[in-house]
């Protein structure tokens, strides 16, 4: 099988801790060779070992592709309006949800797919190689059926969120909108679902709800993540390490218990700055979580209403801005930490044996991403060693 060397590197981030270079394990004059979709060997550009092809990366800097733990791509319609308003000064709250539940149930599938198509290829661009997506957008079980089997067929890793609001036809009736998701929802969308999630927040489901909903998803094979603390300091994070979840995400609020809880699991904080800018909500200090020793994801959480962005450098610029991440910090979290969130072994560093997602960057080195934020700095981006997108700079 063709072997290929990438070298002439700047500076390569591998993330891999066994070679003791600090926290990302970055490699200055270096390369590295895939083969069949995979790392073969990293090392120094001068003891790199002979193969097929040769790929001169004329002195760029190499990150691993970005992994997005938490996104909501599958939807129709936009909800600018409610932005704009917020901007002006309006606070924001789960209701707006149903706005898109609205245009997404009115869509068709061909409208649907064409959607998250367009939104997947700007991820692409963005340097992200693998990212999960969520249903949560149609509430109806034809609807979020649909959304999954639509999703499915652009990530492997799909979210039941039939739990992301109760819907106006059932605002009388949550307890029954809670059976409807852990019965008939629940069977009509576990063929192509592999996560299970719920909006455990005010104006959501509490926590005996959102309990009754992931063990019925856990039951059925599905593995839990939470949506928890965005809007108020709940109990989202009690159940997250009770049930195991992979992740907890948004975590805007947290309590010095929430913290203990998470540092004593394998649960990832999951944060997520974009829906703190586009809500004009107080930012959570990553200091908190790391000093407690808690294993902390960076996402887009790309959706219509809270954060309509699909840029992770964006996301890891707002990050070190305003959430006290160092560059490093906010880079491993974006990479290496969502694969946790994920619990993918395979991906989130360039080492021998790790899937071969990489992303060259138009800079000497991947602090440019904070350096230099709103400028698009992918040349390239490569999944299983396969060029997906390819800059024309």
């Amino acid at each position: 099988m063709t072997t290929t060397l990438y070298t002439d590197i700047s500076s390569l981030v591998t993330n891999d801790v066994q070679l003791e270079l600090g926290l990302l394990g970055e490699l200055n004059d270096a390369a590295f060779i895939e083969q069949n979709g995979y790392i073969k060997w990293v090392g120094s550009a001068k003891e790199a070992p002979d193969a097929d092809q040769r790929v001169s990366l004329e002195g760029k800097a190499v990150i691993p592709g970005f992994v997005d733990s938490h996104a909501h791509l599958l939807f129709a319609g936009d909800r600018e309006k409610e932005f704009a308003a917020r901007m002006n000064g309006e606070q924001y709250s789960s209701g707006g949800i149903m706005n898109t539940v609205r245009a997404t149930r009115a869509a068709t599938d061909e409208e649907l797919d064409a959607g998250i198509a367009d939104r997947a290829i700007e991820m692409y661009r963005s340097g992200i190689t693998t990212f999960e997506t969520k249903s949560g957008y149609g509430l109806t079980v034809q609807d979020e059926a649909r959304s999954l089997a639509i999703a499915i067929e652009h990530t492997e890793d799909v979210t039941f969120l039939g739990a992301h609001v109760i819907p106006t036809e059932y605002k009388d009736n949550p307890d029954g909108y809670v059976d409807l998701v852990t019965g008939e929802m629940l069977e009509a969308c576990l063929p192509v679902s592999k996560w299970i999630d719920v909006f455990c927040d005010e104006g959501a489901f509490d926590y005996d709800q959102s309990k009754a909903i992931l063990e019925a998803g856990i039951a059925a094979g599905l593995q839990p993540r939470i949506h928890a603390n965005q809007l108020t300091a709940g109990r989202g994070v009690e159940l997250a390490v009770e049930l195991g979840c992979a992740s907890a995400d948004h975590l805007t609020h947290v309590t010095a218990k929430d913290l203990e809880l998470l540092a004593g699991s394998e649960t990832v904080a999951t944060l997520l700055p974009g829906a703190e800018f586009s809500t004009k909500s107080n930012y959570p200090d990553v200091q908190r979580f790391l000093t407690a020793g808690i294993t902390v994801a960076l996402a887009t959480d790309c959706n219509p209403g809270s954060s309509y962005t699909t840029s992770m450098p964006f996301c890891i610029a707002v990050a070190v801005r305003e959430m006290n991440f160092s560059i490093e910090q906010a880079l491993w979290s974006a990479t290496m930490g969502g694969a946790r969130a994920l619990r993918n072994q395979e991906i989130g560093a360039i080492a021998v044996g790790k899937t071969a997602d990489f992303v060259v960057l138009n800079a000497p080195s991947y602090r440019h991403l904070a350096y230099r934020p709103g400028v698009d700095l992918v040349l390239e981006t490569v999944i299983s060693g396969t060029s997906i997108y390819r800059s024309n700079k």
